[in-house]
């Protein structure tokens, strides 16, 4: 099995990329410093915004990092179940004293832009969500210097991906939080995801690049679990997003472990496209009738999450968060990282012990 450079990342623990304002550059140095791989979410901003970000992210550690961006996203959405969907937000609005998003504000976050910044300006590592980008991008970033990933929920994505020539693959279970990163949106298959530990040995079997494990993964154990399953290194989103340094609201935070909080669900409601979160009142009263409609959900629903956090009301904010979310740990990054590095040793040397009995 081929692996990740470890002079990359000692440690096989890699800080999902999330987007929304968690995965700023304090936390990404924090793990990066640490021996794991700390990555930067370009998603949902400007090319100079991601840029003054890896600026600042590079003032803070000479150690490797990553930056995610995210694929453009096709024409597919319905204008009139997005219309039904912005009349049945109304009430939100009113409540929240704010006005609806514009649905229309753009499909491609800047990808091109982002691009020929991370060309001009290099990074160690470039992932990729929602699709595969084209050899031409994955050729030109590796003359660069730089290694790529991209998110797989499936192994015929994965294969897409190796043929692509993508440098890794990133796994990703039904169970991760956040966005599913499918490379295609269809709505026929919400719900119908690969449970982590399968899909790892489905991709494994697929491709010959190394895997990335990413879905629910909150222990050590957890990790010796993917790594003996085939997985080079794991990726952990919501472990991360309690951390100190994550930009995170108060309230998510807190509503990982909360009892009011006590599921997940794969969701439209917030963003038009299946995205795992904390089950809250927003969820429940707008899931079921959300259109399969990204980014424009996204762009529709943005004020009203925004307001709903200034408010303080956590049951009006997209809480993303994986299946694991109740066992999270409120600890300084780099701490975390070294709890979780010591509970693979362990986990390890366990397994090890029983194997020679």
């Amino acid at each position: 099995m081929s692996s990740v450079p470890t002079d990359l990342f000692p440690h096989p623990i890699v800080q999902a990329p999330m987007a929304g304002g968690v995965a700023v550059p304090p936390l990404a140095a924090a793990v990066s410093e640490a021996g794991g791989l700390g990555f930067l979410a370009a998603g949902y901003k400007t090319a100079d915004g991601m840029y003054q970000e890896i600026k600042q992210l590079r003032g803070l550690t000479s150690r490797p990092f990553g930056v995610n961006l995210f694929l453009p996203q096709p024409e597919t959405a319905d204008p009139a179940a997005v219309g039904v969907y912005a009349h049945q937000l109304a009430g939100e609005a009113t409540w929240y004293e704010t006005e609806l998003g514009d649905p229309d504000s753009g499909r491609d976050d800047g990808y091109d832009a982002k691009l020929a910044v991370l060309l001009d300006n290099p990074v160690p590592v470039v992932s990729f969500h929602f699709g595969v980008p084209s050899r031409e991008v994955l050729d030109s970033l590796r003359r660069a210097g730089t290694y790529t990933l991209v998110t797989a929920t499936t192994a015929e994505e994965a294969r897409a991906v190796e043929r692509a020539g993508a440098d890794a693959v990133i796994a990703q279970g039904v169970e991760a939080g956040g966005h599913q990163g499918t490379h295609q949106d269809v709505p026929e298959a919400d719900g119908a995801g690969v449970g982590l530990l399968s899909l790892v040995a489905q991709v494994r079997e697929a491709v010959g690049i190394p895997v990335v494990a990413a879905g629910g993964i909150m222990r050590g154990g957890q990790i010796a679990a993917v790594l003996a399953a085939g997985a080079a290194a794991a990726q952990l989103g919501t472990a991360f997003v309690a951390a100190n340094e994550s930009g995170a609201h108060a309230l998510h935070k807190q509503a990982l472990t909360s009892p009011l909080y006590v599921r997940t669900e794969l969701t439209r409601a917030f963003s038009g496209r299946p995205a795992r979160a904390l089950v809250n009142r927003f969820l429940r009263e707008h899931g079921p009738y959300a259109p399969a409609a990204y980014p424009d959900v996204h762009h529709l629903t943005a004020p009203l999450r925004k307001a709903a956090a200034k408010a303080g009301d956590a049951q009006g904010m997209a809480l993303w968060a994986g299946q694991g979310h109740r066992m999270a740990r409120e600890l300084p990054a780099g701490q975390l990282v070294e709890l979780l590095v010591a509970e693979l040793a362990a986990a390890r040397t366990e397994l090890s012990a029983g194997g020679a009995r």
